[in-house]
Formats: structure tokens, sequence, C-alpha cells
């Protein structure tokens, strides 16, 4: 059984640098309280703002925060919650609505009772702290151990400090509107299975902790289980991601989803993206949709399934179907590579400037030239590259049902530069490894088959199609494309060794505020296509390339 989860994304504030400070724990409202000593302290405690208004309106204090200001605050705000004086408690945070509303529901809803909270040491204005409580519900009663943290932040009406409220200081895995319940469960547990009916467990395979929330969503209540009692995060209405448990008072019945996920590709995928900081892998049968392996470095959010990222140039091999079906190129026929290429206001460049002199479009694909596909953006309509990627590649249209949730890609409607740079996978272009594990998968298949991990027939669910297919002419020239990109290419080193019917490309993605851009890589062996990214990883043929290519040799 999954458990459902949520990583909830923090603010950050800079934290305040304190001189000459000594910080001492004293006892005192049921948990650690600081006293705070010192020259700095002192002189960060008589801080104000010196102007003086014309109107002589008192005087607001600026500036950074002391770190008395701070552990005051926290303990304030604590201790309140500790001692469920929940008025109290929210009137020392920045919103009193939203804090009274869900530090309420901590107990009534939540059903939690005796709690002991423990600040850790503060780091500039964030305080750390661990909560021990107890889930007790009709008779039934568990411990509730975790850890969080706070941020205090200067009011700039007041000047007073205050914590900044989020949900995400109740509980970690609470994201504004978000809510903690505890009783019967909605949904009942299930027991997921792999292809060949191996249980599938988040012990086994981390990646799959999401997914098998997903599942257990999506399929709970009609695959014949039992609900249990449980303490779990109820999302919010706009939330698209699962609701998540966190303790059990007693078990359900689970009911069994199988998936189409390979017990021996799953495990491999795991063990590529345990190597690769911020990576992310799948795997599907290009004959069928079926998703083979999903994988996220990261197990909170899943990036494989639901990232929406720039493809970078991965996004060619789109493009580059669209070029030859208008007869704007072919792989053996002359293509310009410029250094560079101006369209509407933008100037764009080859990585490391390069130059293809008298070279063909097959020249400018394998090496990933950026300016051979800009220098066609005034050939087409703005909708040009859309209509392609919905019409083809079936991406884009919100509509894909392949059992948990999931982004089908998005390729917008636009015009002068941002359409150019659409073209390289830039502009407002977003994909995630399933999108591109697809479009390698038509590409090989000849026909768009929307990737699915259910079945269709277990819950009588409609795939996504595609209105049309590439013809004959256009499909042969796009996988020669891709065939001497992996032999010749800058997917040559990753695709070392993988023999067969192959077909490869590679992609980076720039990053604003990033010196390293995405890495991407998609790719097709036989009956087998597979997309990564890494992100902030470097170029796509040495980071998503090796993880890629690892999975083509296993199962193509």
């Amino acid at each position: 059984m999954g458990n459902r989860r949520r990583v909830a994304e923090r603010r950050k504030t800079r934290p305040a640098v304190v001189a000459g400070m000594i910080a001492v724990v004293v006892g005192g409202a049921g948990f650690g309280v600081y006293a705070l000593y010192g020259a700095g302290a002192a002189a960060d405690e008589r801080t104000q703002n010196t102007s003086a208004a014309a109107d002589h309106k008192p005087k607001v204090k600026t500036g950074p925060l002391s770190a008395s200001e701070v552990t005051t605050t926290a303990t304030a705000f604590l201790t309140s919650w500790q001692q469920g004086k929940v008025s109290a408690a929210a009137a020392t945070t920045s919103d009193t609505k939203a804090a009274t509303t869900l530090l309420t529901g901590w107990t009534k809803d939540a059903h939690l009772t005796g709690a002991t909270l423990t600040p850790g040491t503060p780091a500039g204005a964030k305080v750390p702290f661990s909560i021990k409580a107890t889930v007790a519900y009709k008779g039934l009663s568990k411990p509730l151990t975790y850890a969080s943290s706070l941020t205090v932040v200067r009011d700039t009406a007041t000047g007073k400090p205050q914590v900044d409220w989020t949900a995400s200081v109740v509980h970690p895995d609470l994201k504004d509107g978000d809510t903690l319940v505890t009783g019967e469960s909605g949904t009942p547990p299930i027991k997921a299975v792999d292809r060949d009916g191996g249980e599938l467990t988040e012990a086994k395979y981390p990646s799959l902790g999401t997914v098998l929330d997903g599942l257990r969503e999506k399929y709970g209540k009609q695959a014949g289980g039992k609900a249990g009692i449980e303490l779990r995060v109820v999302r919010g209405k706009d939330s698209k991601s699962s609701d998540k448990t966190l303790v059990e008072l007693s078990k359900g019945t689970p009911g069994t989803v199988r998936t189409t996920l390979s017990p021996t590709l799953q495990a491999a995928a795991e063990a590529q993206v345990a190597k690769q900081a911020r990576s992310s892998v799948v795997a599907l049968r290009p004959s069928t949709g079926e998703i083979l392996a999903v994988a996220n470095a990261g197990h909170g959010f899943n990036t494989a399934f639901q990232g929406s990222l720039a493809p970078g140039s991965t996004m060619k091999v789109i493009t580059s179907s669209l070029l030859i079906e208008k007869d704007l190129a072919s792989p053996d026929k002359a293509h310009p590579c410029p250094k560079y290429f101006t369209y509407g206001g933008w100037k764009f460049q080859n990585d490391d400037k390069f130059e293809i002199k008298g070279g063909t479009f097959k020249a400018s694909f394998a090496r990933s030239c950026n300016t051979a596909f800009i220098s066609q953006a005034g050939k087409l309509d703005n909708d040009s590259l859309t209509k392609q990627a919905q019409q083809v590649f079936g991406l884009s249209m919100n509509n894909w049902a392949i059992g948990v949730p999931s982004f089908d890609g998005s390729v917008p409607v636009q015009s002068a530069a941002q359409k150019a740079a659409s073209l390289i996978g830039q502009g407002g272009v977003r994909m995630n490894p399933l999108n591109m594990a697809s479009v390698a998968a038509t590409v090989e298949s000849g026909t768009f088959k929307q990737p699915y991990l259910v079945a269709p027939s277990v819950d009588h669910r409609t795939l996504a199609t595609a209105s049309r297919t590439m013809s004959s002419g256009t499909l042969s020239q796009l996988r020669e494309l891709m065939a001497y990109t992996a032999g010749y290419g800058t997917a040559a080193e990753a695709m070392s060794g993988v023999s067969g019917n192959v077909g490869a490309k590679t992609g980076s993605a720039e990053v604003d505020g990033q010196k390293k851009p995405n890495g991407w890589f998609t790719a097709y062996r036989g009956d087998l296509a597979a997309a990564g990214v890494v992100q902030a990883g470097g170029h796509g043929g040495d980071t998503a390339g090796p993880i890629v290519a690892t999975l083509l040799k296993l199962g193509g």
C-alpha cells in the first residue's frame, strides 16, 4: 500500500546575521526557551528607524530581526500552540485567520492530543522544531512524531516580528488549502503489483511513493478493498496531488491493482537515478503505450510524470517532422547552420557558437544546430508547431489518462522570437520524461499511442489519440535523422553498445538563474522507448544519456 505524499515548498527568508551572540537554553513553558546575551543582541534590539515622519507618526521598526526577536516570537507561538491556546498562537502569525483554521483543525479534525513541541537551534530567522503528539480516535491511538520549522519576519506595517504563516508550519506535507483529518479513509488501501504479479512497495522501489498514492486515490474504491482509520493529509480542492496517509490507526483491507511496470526495468531505473541528483526517467513500450518504468532521484514530486520543463533540443524531433512535412528540410539536402541567426528581435546562437558550412539537415540535427531550426521560423505559421505536437504526437491537449496524475506537455501558440525559441524546445514549450519518451515511441512505432500505467480495461477509460499520422516518407526521414544521431551525433557516446533498430536525440535547456542547463535524452531501441532529464546537469548526452541507454540495453 502506498502512503500518500506531497512535498511542500517552503518560503525561504534570508537569515539575519547577529554578531557576538551566546545562546543559552533554559527551561520554561513546557519546552526549551532561548535566552540570549551579548552586545550584538542588545544593539540589534535597540535598532530603530531613525527617520522622523513629517506628521510625527510613531516610528516603525525596520531592518533585520535580532536573534532575541526571532526566539521570543517563536517561543510565544510554540508555547501557545502546545497549550492549546489557538487564538494566542494565531495572533503571533502573519495570517491570523488561516492559522486559526488550521490549528483548530489540528485538534478538532486530526484528533491530536498531548502535544510536546521542542524547538531546535535557530538558523537566522528560521527556527526548526519537533512535534510529539498522540492520534486518538474512537478508542484507537498511536503516537505521531515529526519535524517542522517556522520563519520569523518583520511586519512592514507595524515593525513587529511575527511567524510567516504557511500551512507547512503545522506539518511539512501541508500546503495552503490542505487539512489534517483523522477518521475512516474515504479511499481503501491497495496492493499494487507489477506486470508479473509482484508487489510494488515504496520500500523496494523508492520512486513509486507518489505513484502508489495516485493509484490508491484512483482505484482504491473499485479495487475491492475496505477503508481503515487513518490520519491523513487531505488536499485542497485546487490541488493536483494525491492525499497522503500519515498514521494508520487500523489497517484496511487492500484491493489489488495491476500495473504495466516491469520489475527488471523498474529496478534498473531506480538504480540509475540514484547515481545522478535531480534525475528522472521513463521507459515505455511503443507498440502499446505501456509504461514499463518510472523513477526520480527526488521522491517527493514525480517529475517524470508531472514535471513541466523546457525540453531543449529533444523538441527538434517534433520540429523536424514539421519541417520535413512542409518540404523545408530533408536529411541529405543542404541546410544553413550559421553561428548566429536573428529572428523577432532575438539573436540566437549555437552551443559554443559553432557553425556548419555547406552542411546537410542531417548534420545539423545530429550536432543539434539551433540556427538550422530558427532560420525556418519565418516560413511557419504561429500555430504550426502546436498543431504538429497535438495532431501527430498527441501532446498538449490535456487529455491523457494514464492511471495516475500526469502532465501531457504544453506547446502553446506563440509568435515572433518566442515562436522561434519553441522550435528548439525553449520559449513556452514544457515537457517531462513521460512526454519525451512518448515522442520517441511515436517515431519508432509510427503512431501515437497514449502511455498508460494501468490498462484502460480496468476502469473503461478512453485513452487519448492523435488525429493523424506522419506519412511514410516523413517517418522514414525522421527515423534516419535519429538513427544517424545515435550512431554519429551528440548521442553516439551514450548509445555506444546499444545495438539494433535505434534512434536518439539529445537536448540541453537553459533555465534562468541556473549555471548549468537541464540535460535531456530521448531514444528508442526496438519496442522500447525511454527519455530522461537531469536538472542542472549539463549536456544531455553526458547526463541523461547513460541513464536512458542503460534501460534500452536491458529491454530493447
